[in-house]
């Protein structure tokens, strides 16, 4: 069956059991027909789970009494758990939330006006050490599963009753920029994606959800065959020299071969609307000067994209400091004068740690990178001889 449908090891009385959370529809199918059950049920159950937030098999109605007890006896429907939720004073919500080992990671929904978007994790810490972002001074655990990974969109959903509540969507845009690199978790990451963009799920669209990497360049060639999402890139320099300092991988994966990595999959979803949003860190000092902003904009001549950028966040364990407000204002006029679309991120949840940057959870340095990020870049340095 799918490398995506995991059984529940960790969670003591309960190890043969597949948790239903984080299979797609393909990956359910197949459970069910391993059942010795029709295909449709899959949807059935989907619904169920996603649409209803149903967690005990006993209140499918819909399913007959001998496949509830089959079901109950091979499978269950287990959630991440919140440790704890705050608040910001500007409506923004972070959950800290326990995964399977005990380790936490954050989950972020950001309220603007008829939007609402989830900043979703991927991995227990980062092993990308990018040197202005906090969660990776943390360390890397662990990649999430399908099951964990989807978990925290439901439990959003959870949060704000808004099962069948009437309220109209919770959650209305996803994006994985929370802990980790989506990439180094590639199998789980674009299951959990398939099921955000499922009818019988959560039903939002591949323009509303939005994979963030810095630059895993074997597996973007391949998420370009398998997946439609929106996509963005963090940038955060204009230049190699620059960039092999701000965000390390790059030294493996430089500019040229990120974007034209990043351009292919564009061509790959036939899209002429669409366009890669590049992210850019400003930190004083260091890459918010003008001739920064002149040498973006010369790099990004013809590359289909729009450009955010995003105030540095400060944090405990670095000492960047966050621009002025006149420094992104002259960035950001250099750009615009050059005819990009650029957007500032306003900066929210900063009060209680939720803005970009400042995830960091609570994780175990074993300074060890993901199995595929291994197995990608090996495969990448065969294929270049």
């Amino acid at each position: 069956m799918s490398a995506v449908i995991a059984t529940s090891a960790s969670n003591p009385g309960q190890a043969d059991r597949v948790n239903l959370l984080g299979l797609p529809l393909a990956a359910m199918e197949a459970f069910f027909l391993e059942l010795g059950e029709k295909k449709f049920r899959a949807q059935q159950v989907l619904k169920w789970i996603h649409h209803h937030g149903v967690t005990d098999f006993e209140q499918m109605s819909n399913l007959g009494k001998a496949l509830r007890e089959k079901l109950a006896a091979s499978a269950e429907i287990r959630p991440p758990e919140i440790v704890s939720q705050s608040d910001s004073t500007d409506g923004t919500r972070k959950w800290a939330i326990r995964v399977d080992g005990g380790g936490l990671v954050e989950t972020v929904l950001i309220p603007d006006g008829s939007r609402a978007t989830l900043c979703v994790s991927s991995q227990v810490g980062c092993s990308l050490d990018c040197s202005f972002c906090s969660t990776g001074k943390q360390g890397f655990q662990r990649d999430l599963s399908a099951a964990e990974i989807i978990g925290q969109v439901w439990l959003a959903i959870k949060s704000y009753n808004g099962f069948q509540s009437g309220k109209g969507r919770v959650v209305t845009n996803v994006v994985m920029m929370g802990m980790g690199e989506p990439l180094l978790n590639f199998d789980n990451v674009v299951a959990a994606m398939d099921l955000m963009m499922e009818d019988n799920a959560y039903g939002i669209s591949k323009r509303r959800v939005t994979l963030s990497t810095s630059g895993v360049v074997p597996a973007l060639d391949e998420l370009a065959k398998v997946s439609e999402v929106s996509l963005a890139v963090s940038l955060h320099a204009p230049n190699d020299a620059l960039r092999n300092e701000l965000v390390p991988i790059n030294r493996k994966y430089p500019i040229a071969r990120l974007l034209e990595s990043c351009r292919n999959y564009i061509d790959a979803q036939k899209d002429t609307k669409r366009v890669v949003t590049v992210e850019y860190t400003l930190i004083a000092g260091v890459n918010d000067q003008l001739e920064h902003a002149r040498e973006l904009a010369a790099l990004l001549k013809g590359f289909p994209c729009k450009i955010n950028l995003i105030p540095f966040n400060p944090f405990p364990q670095s000492d960047y400091c966050r621009p002025s407000g006149n420094a992104v204002s002259r960035f950001w006029q250099v750009l615009v004068d050059a005819g990009y679309i650029v957007t500032v991120r306003t900066t929210r949840g900063d009060d209680i740690d939720a803005a970009c940057g400042q995830l960091v959870g609570q994780v175990v340095d074993r300074t060890r990178r993901s199995q595929r990020y291994r197995d990608a870049a090996q495969q990448d340095e065969n294929r270049v001889g």
